[in-house]
């Protein structure tokens, strides 16, 4: 498995104590976790995900170093919902929006373009909605739309074009060959011509991005002063929504911004701690991680 992108940047501005209550909201296969829990000796981490799978797995190894830890099994969108419920304000949070590597590299999940698989994609095994009802049942408009918006794919209307054309279509490499097909060869030659279709299709499948969207905005409203939440990201959209966030938590209104003082009431609430991206050591030792960014945030 590889080492988690970013990881040690993220660890670090977590600034964390022996005490520090934190939040994994993207718990995976416990790389982030685990090198938490070994750091917050006296602390407590509360991790989330929808990954029967990942849990188990995780849980494995956090168990090794300490108890100190829960997983709560739901979506990260339940954040402020769960630590409520727990009368918890946390001292960090961090996302990891990057999809675990075990989750790709498993043919059967159908996230692979590479491999051969039932369309799936379901980050959550239990819900209805899969890669292949999107596939199957979207009609034309729908699809192309997803792919624009959530693939930022150019050639979406040929791409959905030849899904309808071809279907039904039962399996990951058979949907990747129709990609192929549908686009130009010049297109082909740059990346896998199927790789922002399956990003775009893995997105709608577990509303990536209004989950997002949602649970960062709680977070920010839920960490304690002096707190910080720390978001990687692995593609603009995801970034955008990040930077847009902060940017609003952060800014001074622009109307009061010619003001020789500003009252301390509109003063933000929130300073922009930290932007970085992976070093070209971190990319060579994986691939995946070239688009990925850092973005750190504190509550004063």
């Amino acid at each position: 498995m590889h080492e988690s992108v970013l990881l040690k940047e993220s660890i670090d501005n977590l600034n964390l104590n022996e005490n520090s209550i934190i939040v994994d909201c993207t718990l995976g296969y416990g790389g982030h976790s685990s090198e938490i829990l070994k750091r917050i000796k006296k602390g407590y981490l509360y991790a989330f995900d929808q990954d029967e799978e990942a849990i188990e797995s995780a849980n494995k190894r956090l168990s090794e170093i300490s108890n100190n830890y829960e997983i709560i099994h739901t979506n990260f969108v339940n954040l402020k919902t769960e630590m409520e419920k727990r009368n918890i304000h946390p001292d960090g949070i961090l996302f990891d929006l990057g999809v675990s590597s075990p989750q790709l590299d498993e043919a059967e999940r159908g996230f692979s373009y590479h491999k051969d698989a039932k369309l799936d994609m379901r980050m959550n095994q239990e819900q209805k909605l899969s890669a292949y009802e999107v596939v199957n049942d979207y009609p034309y408009e729908r699809l192309k739309e997803i792919l624009l918006k959530y693939g930022e794919e150019k050639y979406a209307g040929s791409i959905a074009k030849a899904i309808v054309n071809n279907r039904p279509i039962e399996t990951t490499l058979e949907l990747a060959e129709i990609i192929k097909e549908s686009v130009p060869e010049k297109y082909r030659n740059k990346s896998h011509p199927a790789r922002k279709t399956f990003q775009a299709i893995r997105i709608e499948v577990n509303d990536e991005l209004n989950v997002f969207e949602k649970a960062l905005t709680d977070a920010l409203e839920i960490i304690k002063p002096g707190g910080r939440v720390c978001v990687i990201t692995f593609h603009s959209l995801e970034d955008r929504i990040c930077k847009q966030i902060f940017n609003k938590y952060t800014k001074i209104p622009p109307e009061l911004k010619k003001l020789p003082m500003i009252p301390k009431e509109y003063e933000p609430k929130y300073k922009l701690i930290a932007n970085i991206s992976p070093t070209d050591t971190e990319i060579n030792k994986n691939k995946r991680s070239r688009s990925s960014r850092l973005r750190v945030i504190e509550r004063r």
